[in-house]
């Protein structure tokens, strides 16, 4: 399996970003994937991974891509059957897309992108600067229908968003099995009906980072486990989450969407400054940031049951992410220069020296309270089982490397989200690069061993409201 040829693709793939994502995807689409280096072309707007690049002899082209020259630098090197693999930053998700399928290319991200300033311009609202609102004009493109015969596009197919949508529902099954649920949905309706008959209230992406480096962290440097400048753009952004219909305490700050499908809200603060509570099995409760990603919503959106056109069911659902501690200590530091960029960036990659990625799903307010259900990678055995990785990276080229198969496998379905993927395929993929893939229960809540702490508006009747989970 480490070393099986799923597809042998004749057409070429362009790699547009080569930081620690790119870096670590090339070697395991080589691996995978039958195709020469000649074949590949890497664009970045820096010379960092050129280095890498030479090591596998792919062509590496120096160029940041913008709004104007886009078309022209990829004319002459995409066309029909081609593959386009998005891992950049500033670089129009959108955009892409559209070109993609003009050219009749197909095309994966690992989130949705606007061009350069999309996050922070003056001139947009909050509402704007939303995952919500960039994946509303993503899911525009469809025209109004989910499948077409247009070259196969997946936005937002890394970790998170991503392989998260695949935990979901392995998730799902096994409760649904451990309670004596008779469970076979193929369909999303099927799906939901499912969550619902479980009584799934909450999702959190639960993830804890605990990978160290040799090299502490100076004043001044903003240190993480990939890509700095994709961090801090999500982290300014408003917190979001998909938003349950079970919730009976609407957020102070909370605001709604005016269109759209309207399963999220968001919170008029980033989600760099939002903390909520959660659960893994090695790290135990801990508290994370509630870092927009565009799983809140789609997974949100997807678990929805409808009755004559209302929602009549839909799960809370938001990341819970606890980075390294270098990277916790970065976000302290950076939000007290009042969200002005440090001015050393770096990315841990050979200086770790120990830790893991324990990156799942927790699944609660069904009958037996709670189940994570995830990765628990190594940098230890991420190293050994690819080249240029280490745990969280990994846990995202995997992926990457699924959804591009996929893609390859079924190349005329139009624009699609993680969701709508065969789950099953994407895990058979992507399982020999996780390290073990666990599943536990806990009787944990966000209430748990707080009552000496509690503060009056707790809401004792549900412990899985919104309102106990945040942070104050």
């Amino acid at each position: 399996m480490a070393d099986k040829v799923y597809i042998e693709f004749p057409a070429r793939i362009v790699i547009i970003g080569f930081g620690s994502i790119g870096q670590g995807v090339l070697p395991l689409i080589l691996r995978h994937i039958g195709i020469q280096p000649s074949r590949m072309l890497i664009i970045a707007a820096d010379d960092l991974g050129k280095k890498v690049a030479d090591e596998y002899g792919v062509k590496f082209l120096q160029q940041a891509l913008t709004r104007e020259n886009f078309r022209r630098i990829l004319d002459v090197n995409v066309g029909r059957g081609d593959f386009v693999l998005n891992v950049s930053v500033d670089v129009s998700s959108v955009a892409l897309v559209k070109y993609c399928w003009e050219r009749g290319a197909m095309y994966l991200d690992t989130c949705i992108e606007p061009w350069a300033g999309g996050y922070t311009s003056p001139t947009i609202t909050p509402a704007q600067r939303t995952n919500y609102a960039l994946r509303e004009s993503a899911l525009a493109l469809r025209g109004g229908t989910s499948h077409t015969r247009l070259p196969t596009a997946i936005i937002t197919h890394g970790a998170n968003p991503g392989l998260v949508s695949h935990f979901v529902k392995q998730a799902m099954l096994n409760i649904a099995a451990d309670l004596g649920v008779e469970a076979a949905p193929k369909k999303r309706a099927e799906w939901a009906k499912l969550a619902r008959q479980l009584g799934v209230t909450t999702i959190h992406i639960a993830e804890r980072d605990t990978q160290m480096s040799g090299i502490p962290k100076r004043s001044n440097e903003f240190v993480n486990t990939w890509s700095i400048d994709g961090f801090v753009g999500e982290g300014s952004q408003p917190a979001e989450l998909g938003w349950g219909t079970h919730e009976r305490n609407f957020p102070r700050d909370g605001k709604r969407h005016e269109a759209g499908c309207g399963a999220s809200i968001y919170l008029m603060q980033p989600g760099a400054a939002t903390r909520v509570r959660t659960w893994t099995p090695k790290a135990q409760n801990f508290m994370g940031f509630l870092i927009t990603h565009g799983e809140s919503i789609s997974i949100a959106d997807y678990f929805t049951v409808y009755d004559s056109m209302q929602p009549v069911y839909r799960p809370t659902v938001h990341y819970a992410y606890h980075p390294c501690d270098a990277a916790v200590l970065s976000v302290w530091e950076l939000q007290g220069r009042n969200w002005d960029m440090q001015a050393s960036k770096r990315i841990m990659m050979d200086d770790i020296v120990s830790g893991i990625d324990e990156l799942g799903v927790l699944i609660a307010g069904h009958k037996k309270n709670a189940y994570w259900y995830g990765s628990q990678l190594s940098v230890e055995e991420a190293r050994s089982l690819a080249p240029h990785n280490q745990a969280t990276s990994l846990q995202v080229t995997a992926s990457c490397l699924a959804g591009m198969v996929w893609a390859m496998e079924n190349p005329n379905e139009g624009l699609l989200e993680p969701d709508e993927l065969d789950f099953r395929r994407m895990l058979e993929i992507c399982s020999p690069y996780l390290g073990p893939v666990v599943g536990e229960y806990t009787d944990w809540t966000p209430l748990s061993d707080r009552e000496r702490l509690l503060p009056e508006d707790v809401d004792k009747s549900d412990p899985w409201q919104f309102k106990n989970v945040r942070v104050f």
